[in-house]
């Protein structure tokens, strides 16, 4: 097990921010860290050289999707799923569990929704079917491929996550939404709490089982929606947890949060979590909102955000955001942002991705793509520079000082 740990480093003083290098079998990730998405062993449109160009330290990918496609045994048949893609760096994989969310709701990627006053325990999004159940042992779910039907329980997800080899992993959650009721919450937060120590006790046997795999770090995941209380005893109780000798090796802070108490809720979560172990932010990618986590705790975040509205022509820049095929973009012979080092932007021009957008060539969401993952990799690794400077509140002021004015104009 020593050839995964965490150790933290510079401090934001006064606050729980800090950076710190996760050691892991395939290469450390230094942190504070934005781990870009392949949720099927793809980041879509980028070929593995070109992850490795934007500075991508660690890419994430999908159990639940892996599992249905191509199938996790085939996987770990071709070495795990970073010998699979071609990827030669560290790798993460979900649960499965945001499924219970996405599938179970209909609210596919939805992760920062408003009660808007609402509570309801059997929420389904407007037009969708309910495509899977929650019962204390597990979740029923028809696959979104073919309408097959599928079982996870935390031994399953253990199993698929093993077989997918990825360095970091997640122990199996229950992700619920800001509508359901805090009754509803509470029985959860239950039910979450079993399916950790279940998934510790797995991965124990399948550690040992499989003796001759480079270890796994398991996170367990901090659920407990807006309230304080949950959040907190969740926190509490996955950090002393231990079955078998086996304790979680980081964690990570789920559900759906409301941006406006995100820093709030990373704090209440942090302050429980022990300072020598990862915290990771699941689903996180605005600027804003990684400056508020990275300032209370959080180390490292995903987010599917930047390489999805690539592909519908959004570029992330210092000044804001745009979407290159309105017309200020026809004939504007720059870059998509002035002294961004990435291939887009030192090989071409707002006018000719305007002009691949309209034309609807594929090659627009490789551009773009590229653009944007690293736009929010550079972000993060500026701030983490910040931090070991000591300089992370004047980053923060300028940095967010120049980009909240959203000059969607230029």
């Amino acid at each position: 097990m020593s050839d995964f740990r965490f150790v933290p480093g510079t401090g934001i003083p006064g606050r729980l921010g800090r950076t710190g290098v996760i050691a892991t079998p395939h290469g450390g990730i230094r942190t504070p860290a934005f781990i870009v998405v392949g949720t099927q062993a793809t980041v879509k449109g980028l070929t593995p050289e070109q992850i490795r160009d934007v500075g991508a330290q660690a890419v994430l990918a999908n159990a639940y999707h892996l599992y249905l496609q191509p199938g996790a045994d085939l996987v770990d048949e071709a070495g795990g799923v970073a010998a699979f893609m071609g990827w030669s760096g560290p790798t993460v994989t979900d649960s499965g569990g945001f499924q219970v969310l996405s599938q179970g709701a209909g609210f596919k990627k939805v992760l920062a929704m408003s009660t808007a006053g609402l509570a309801s325990d059997d929420v389904i999004a407007k037009g969708k079917d309910r495509l899977a159940h929650v019962d204390d042992d597990g979740v029923d779910f028809r696959s979104y491929r073919d309408g097959s039907r599928h079982r996870f329980t935390p031994e399953v997800s253990m199993r698929i996550q093993h077989q997918l080899g990825a360095d970091i992993m997640f122990a199996f959650d229950e992700c619920t939404t800001l509508m359901n009721t805090r009754a509803y919450q509470e029985r959860s937060l239950e039910r979450t709490y079993a399916w950790a120590l279940r998934c510790l006790a797995e991965h124990r046997r399948l550690t040992d089982e499989r003796a001759g795999k480079a270890y796994q770090g398991l996170f367990g995941v901090v659920q407990g929606a807006q309230y304080e209380d949950l959040r907190r005893r969740a926190a509490h109780e996955l950090a002393v947890a231990e079955v078998d000798g086996q304790r979680f090796d980081g964690f990570g802070i789920g559900g759906a949060l409301e941006k406006e108490n995100l820093g709030t809720i990373c704090r209440w979560v942090n302050e429980e979590l022990p300072r020598d172990k990862p915290r990771h932010l699941l689903g996180i990618s605005e600027p804003e909102d990684l400056f508020t986590a990275i300032e209370h705790g959080a180390d490292t975040f995903d987010c599917v955000n930047p390489s999805r509205t690539a592909r519908n022509g959004r570029a992330y820049t210092a000044d804001g955001w745009y979407n290159v095929d309105t017309l200020p973009s026809k004939r504007s012979f720059t870059p998509l942002e002035e002294g961004c080092d990435c291939y887009t932007c030192t090989h071409h021009t707002r006018a000719y991705l305007h002009h691949l957008a309209r034309a609807k060539e594929l090659l627009l969401y490789t551009l773009m793509t590229i653009h944007n993952e690293r736009f929010h990799v550079r972000l993060v690794d500026r701030i983490r520079t910040a931090i070991t400077a000591g300089d992370f509140d004047a980053y923060r002021t300028e940095f967010l000082g120049r980009y909240q004015k959203r000059r969607h104009e230029t």
